[in-house]
């Protein structure tokens, strides 16, 4: 399955979708990005969140970067 339908399945069920799941579709589109300070911005997000032991805590912290699966499916 391409990234497309991924991300758009996810911003469709976000609260049914696992915060591994989310994070693992950021972690693919995060080298297409075409600044370098945006991909390494991203990547400290991604990790801050990977770190928080609550699945409730992550859920919240990925909200907050379904921005950038947006500009994703908008061609960034």
């Amino acid at each position: 399955m391409s990234l497309e339908p991924q991300i758009k399945e996810i911003l469709e069920n976000f609260e049914d979708t696992s915060s591994e799941k989310i994070l693992a579709i950021l972690n693919k589109i995060k080298p297409q990005f075409k600044s370098d300070l945006t991909s390494e911005y991203l990547q400290g997000k991604i990790q801050k969140i990977m770190d928080i032991p609550t699945e409730d805590e992550k859920k919240k912290q990925c909200k907050a970067l379904t921005p950038y699966l947006d500009w994703y499916l908008q061609g960034l």
